[in-house]
């Protein structure tokens, strides 16, 4: 049997500048799924993403996702994308198989925590207070870098990361310490500063954006106080929810989260179209 696509629609283009186009899934003629292939909105032409791929059940387990998938990134391939990207759900396990299988790299992982009506209360001799002018600038230049060399060391160009990192900071930070909804704090313990947190408000509920332990206090646990202002801050601003994202290969923040309580929402995966 021969597994094939077949375009549903002429090539889209979209507002945001993106190309787009849907396909049917079909064994010898006959449709079984669907596809949805698009390039990247924040990386460009250049990156395609996998938007859907659906098989219908009694079909599944047949080899016609892998076949799917595999022609997807042909197409990517005429459209001159080298790379292809994808994120499935945290309960897809299949999903997340076929994509590993098929020599896609988990880059991170979409965490959430839901959360009570108490705030939780810090380790005694640790405190929270709000980042001055003085600190903000070396903190941001920190931050910034070490989100390039997050998303360098998995598998985007220098040049892509560091685009990605000026946009972000001008959209989710424009007004510096006074950007409305953002929380940024410095945690003492003892009276020393010890780390930094970032949370703002994101799709409605809380999301930590940045949370760093200075290195010379590490293995200490001032990281795990750290999330637990993150949930006081989030509790006090009326969020019920709080969400993060964690790069793949960050063992000690992975295992911190899930002993937290942070259950895993969304993989993002990513493979480099030779």
């Amino acid at each position: 049997m021969t597994t094939t696509l077949r375009p549903t629609e002429p090539l889209q283009r979209n507002e945001d500048g993106t190309r787009s186009r849907r396909y049917q899934v079909c064994v010898n003629g006959r449709p079984v799924g669907a596809l949805r292939l698009g390039t990247h909105p924040v990386f460009g032409d250049a990156v395609a993403r996998i938007v859907k791929l659906r098989i219908e059940e009694p079909d599944r387990r047949r080899g016609r996702g892998t076949v799917a998938a595999l022609a997807a990134e042909e197409v990517a391939r005429g459209w001159g994308c080298r790379r292809v990207e994808v994120t499935v759900p945290g309960d897809a396990a299949p999903a997340l198989r076929l994509a590993t299988a098929l020599g896609y790299v988990v880059r991170s992982r979409g965490m959430q925590k839901a959360l009570g009506d108490s705030p939780p209360d810090l380790r005694p001799g640790s405190r929270a207070r709000p980042m001055t002018e003085a600190e903000y600038g070396p903190w941001r230049d920190r931050s910034h870098e070490g989100f390039i060399r997050g998303w360098v060391e998995r598998g985007v160009p220098e040049a892509e990361a560091r685009a990605k990192a000026e946009r972000d900071q001008a959209v989710l930070l424009p007004d510096g310490l006074r950007t409305r909804d953002a929380f940024l704090s410095v945690l003492e313990h003892e009276g020393i500063p010890v780390g930094t947190l970032w949370l703002a408000t994101r799709d409605g509920g809380a999301y930590v954006y940045d949370v760093e332990t200075d290195v010379a206090h590490r293995g200490k646990g001032h990281g795990r106080t750290l999330m637990l202002l993150a949930e006081a801050q989030a509790i006090a601003a009326g969020h019920r929810g709080i969400g993060l994202n964690v790069f793949a290969g960050n063992a000690p923040a992975e295992r911190l989260y899930e002993s937290l309580g942070y259950e895993t929402r969304l993989y993002a995966l990513y493979k480099t179209l030779l």
